[in-house]
């Protein structure tokens, strides 16, 4: 077993697919069979539309990630200007579109750590999207 592999975002690709393929089947029903069989109605055009609404958000919130969790805890270090000792990535999305993006905790590397820092890594480009560092507040044993 090697590490985790996180899936990548851009198989949403895969049921927009199936849902256009689909919505074309509705509307080829509808309009060969419409006047023939008493079960296709306009109901079938309302199908394909929103099969198309829902491909079309499956396609856009498809993205492809690029940065992969090492990369972003580099990333993360960086940004907060301190040597960091524990830290954990999670991937989240944000926005409308479900953009990736990696969210990184660390604490700093003194025993017991001194300062902290959350750090929101954009999965698709590897920008610093936000960062938030403070004294930590916790108490240690």
């Amino acid at each position: 077993m090697g590490p985790y592999q996180f899936p990548d975002n851009s198989r949403r690709r895969i049921p927009g697919l199936l849902y256009l393929i689909i919505a074309a089947g509705c509307v080829l029903l509808y309009v060969l069979a419409n006047d023939t069989w008493a079960f296709v109605n306009e109901g079938w055009l309302w199908a394909a539309a929103a099969l198309t609404v829902t491909a079309v958000i499956c396609f856009t919130s498809g993205w492809r990630m690029t940065v992969k969790e090492v990369d972003a805890l580099v990333a993360a270090q960086q940004a907060l200007g301190f040597p960091v000792g524990h830290a954990s990535a999670q991937q989240v999305w944000r926005g409308l579109r479900s953009r990736p993006t990696w969210r990184v905790l660390c604490y700093s590397i003194e025993d017991p750590p001194q300062r902290r820092g959350l750090v929101l890594v954009d999965a698709v480009d590897g920008r610093v999207v936000e960062q938030l560092v403070e004294d930590n507040p916790e108490t240690w044993g």
